[in-house]
């Protein structure tokens, strides 16, 4: 890996006087990580490297970038270095890729996969869109689904104040420890990663080392979680995290352990969480634990080193907030009338449970072990799931929207052969999702700004054969709270999603299969 204090910008053939990108960036008028972004990926001409690191002879180039990048998304080819050409773009299409794929390879995004999330390139394309016209003074960027952070994250590298809301504890943790990059002594990260090497080195070589951390209790699973020689060595880990003194070094071993720790188990994603034989994948009888989160916590290391190359001066004006609860409790720790610009992506009506995908790591880091406090989770959840309201009454709307009472009632009636897995269950499902929509918009309407706009990415859903097309209706839910629809963007023509279509239960073994897609809903207030 290139370490970034290479990385630097010469103003100027002649003089060849070093300007360091957060200088560059700033003359600019882009984010230090934006600049680095156009570098790495080719895309400013008249640019060669050296051992001396990055030569930019003009930044009239970079001026003409921007302004083209980020207004019409059709870079013209002379701006790329011969050769590299550039994107092929849908003229409809106004945003990069929203899918999550493009964090895994871009600091602190690629720490923890996120199936529900969304790219860094998506929000960083929202801030110019939406937020170019503005002062860069007392900018706040809002996500009540914050998910591990893409939206937070980029916001705190931008400069913007950030605060954001996220229910599930290991999300949560995620978030934290991201937006606590400019607190981290990293020397002493790494004085506490070689300890944790030589400790884990002595009890591995150690055939008579018993380790002192039990196993979670309660953490019950179809066949073991780990082989018994992958469980040990998973354990002896445990045992160095409890002797780390300071929490947020503590704190970040708990995410480089939670983000690899499915890798080396007899579990995997497919995309939820499964046992490896019944995805036709050998159960793992030893990994090298030691080293995968060593490996893991280098990379975090990296990042942290990039942060405080580029971003250490202006984070100590940003104001960020993130806490561990609902977002409808946000009117308890936010101000009205104090949002920017709000980019999130709300749980998808197709019932993935995200909570219980991250269950291992919930119960090995002891962060909700207890099922009484997951089910206190879930009931908060926005949406809910079908699990917790199926057996219901039938649940009507809280607001009035004929054509979705239409549709709630076709639903209804499809399969009632089935009981709660019919249509009623899944009628009841869907009343309560636009219920806590109705609930969301109108606590948005009072957090923005006058001038202040919500994005958000949602996708239509499939339930018993039946298109819900999901961000329509969301958009018009939003006008009944009292919000503006500026426009709905299509993002994806066609997204992953198949067992909500195949499942004969939600789908009701209907003939052909309707195609999933992926859209920005525009809000203003």
């Amino acid at each position: 890996m290139i370490r970034i204090d290479t990385y630097h910008i010469y103003a100027g053939v002649a003089e060849l006087e070093p300007l360091f990108i957060k200088d560059a960036a700033k003359e600019i008028g882009v984010a230090p990580i934006t600049l680095k972004r156009w570098l790495l990926s080719g895309k400013v001409r008249d640019v060669t490297r050296d051992r001396n690191g990055w030569r930019i002879f003009t930044t009239d180039d970079i001026r003409r970038i921007k302004q083209h990048e980020h207004q019409t998304h059709e870079p013209s080819e002379e701006l790329y270095l011969p050769g590299l050409k550039p994107k092929d773009h849908d003229k409809g299409y106004t945003f990069r890729d929203s899918a999550f794929n493009g964090n895994k390879k871009l600091p602190f995004h690629r720490w923890v996969p996120w199936i529900a999330g969304f790219s860094a390139e998506f929000v960083e394309d929202c801030f110019y869109k939406y937020l170019s016209n503005k002062s860069d003074t007392g900018i706040t960027v809002l996500d009540p689904f914050a998910g591990v952070g893409t939206t937070l994250v980029e916001g705190f590298l931008h400069g913007f104040n950030i605060v954001g809301f996220e229910i599930n504890p290991y999300a949560y943790l995620a978030c934290k420890v991201k937006l606590s990059a400019n607190r981290y002594d990293i020397q002493a990260v790494e004085k506490v990663l070689n300890n944790f090497i030589e400790f884990y080195r002595k009890r591995e070589a150690d055939e008579t080392y018993t380790p002192r951390t039990p196993v979670p209790v309660g953490f019950n699973t179809r066949v073991p979680f780990y082989s018994p020689s992958v469980e040990k060595k998973v354990l002896v880990f445990f045992d160095f995290l409890a002797n780390i003194k300071n929490i947020d070094i503590r704190d970040l071993f708990k995410v480089a352990f939670g983000t690899v720790m499915v890798s080396f188990s007899n579990y995997s994603y497919e995309p939820s969480l499964g046992r490896r034989s019944s995805s036709g994948k050998p159960d793992i009888e030893d990994a090298e634990v030691g080293d995968i989160i060593a490996s893991k916590i280098r990379s975090m290391i990296n990042d942290l080193e990039e942060f405080e190359e580029f971003h250490a001066d202006t984070a100590k004006d940003i104001d960020s907030k993130i806490y561990n609860r609902s977002f409808f409790l946000a009117l308890d720790v936010c101000e009205s009338d104090s949002i920017d610009l709000l980019i999130t992506s709300p749980p998808y009506l197709n019932n993935y449970h995200y909570l219980r995908n991250t269950r291992p790591q919930l119960q090995w880091l002891s962060l909700a072990d207890d099922k009484v406090l997951r089910r206190a989770i879930e009931n908060e959840s926005f949406g809910k799931y079908w699990q917790t309201v199926r057996d219901q009454d039938a649940i009507g709307l809280t607001f009035e929207l004929d054509q979705l009472n239409d549709k709630l009632e076709v639903l209804r009636q499809t399969n009632p052969q089935k009981g709660v897995y019919g249509g009623q269950g899944w009628a009841n499902y869907a009343a309560t999702y636009f219920n806590d929509s109705f609930r969301f918009c109108k606590i948005v309407k009072k957090l923005l700004k006058p001038a202040g706009v919500a994005i958000v990415v949602i996708g239509n859903s499939i339930l018993q054969g039946i298109e819900i097309k999901t961000d329509e209706i969301f958009a018009d839910i939003g006008e009944l709270a009292g919000l503006k629809k500026k426009e709905i963007i299509l993002l994806r023509s066609k997204r992953t999603g198949s067992s909500i279509i195949d499942s004969t239960v939600r789908a009701g073994k209907t003939e052909g299969k309707p195609i999933l897609y992926e859209t920005a809903v525009v809000l203003t207030r």
